[in-house]
């Protein structure tokens, strides 16, 4: 069931403020921090100044794609609550997670069934899980059958090229989050009109889930 979402990829100051003092922020706002391949990657000194606000309700993740020591220690002082961690051995993840104290989404990206069964490997670090296509900065589709039926004991985030006027009823039944990057983009920025869109839709459906809730 859908409680809230994570927008990704953000590197411009007005859509960060945008977001931080919507009437429906994002729980979760992520920062692109060591991917150059990425149109959306923030270097450290701008990610820096990018950062220097106040979060009001939301989360800042940091996206980190098997991450070096060196990057590791530059943003450890940065307002980060979650590390995003792709291409990491579960042992990687749990020396990442004891050193630097933050809540871990491991980023699992899926083409096949098997590649959906390494998230067993990763439940003791694993505060939420992510469920992403093979594309990174592509923003490619998986199929999100692959995904229906499984059962974890961590909250489950869905990734892979959803749009901004998805119909989120499509998700509900097996996601807790929605995230999107290049859904909320019109050639390659982030659009505050699609934005806008995607939020206010997705604080219908929240709020149907708790009138669910409370009569369940």
């Amino acid at each position: 069931m859908i409680k809230d979402c994570k927008i990704c990829g953000i590197s411009d100051i007005s859509i960060l403020n945008f977001l931080i003092n919507h009437t429906y922020p994002p729980k979760f706002i992520g920062f692109i921090c060591n991917y150059p391949k990425s149109s959306r990657y923030v270097q450290i000194t701008d990610l820096k100044k990018l950062l220097n606000v106040k979060k009001n309700k939301s989360k800042f993740v940091a996206v980190l794609v098997k991450p070096k020591n060196k990057i590791l220690e530059e943003i450890k002082d940065l307002p980060f609550d979650y590390y995003q961690l792709y291409d990491c051995s579960p042992d990687e993840i749990k020396k990442i997670k004891l050193r630097y104290h933050k809540k871990i989404i491991t980023a699992l990206t899926i083409k096949n069934k098997s590649d959906v069964n390494k998230y067993k490997l990763f439940s003791a670090v694993t505060d939420i899980f992510l469920f992403d296509s093979k594309g990174y900065e592509k923003s490619e589709r998986f199929d999100h059958d692959l995904i229906k039926n499984i059962k974890l004991n961590k909250k489950l985030m869905l990734a892979g090229n959803i749009k901004f006027d998805d119909n989120l009823n499509n998700y509900d039944k097996f996601a807790d989050f929605i995230d999107l990057s290049g859904g909320l983009e019109t050639s390659g920025l982030k659009d505050t009109s699609k934005i806008e869109i995607f939020l206010n839709n997705l604080n219908k459906i929240k709020n149907e889930n708790k009138k669910k809730n409370s009569i369940d």
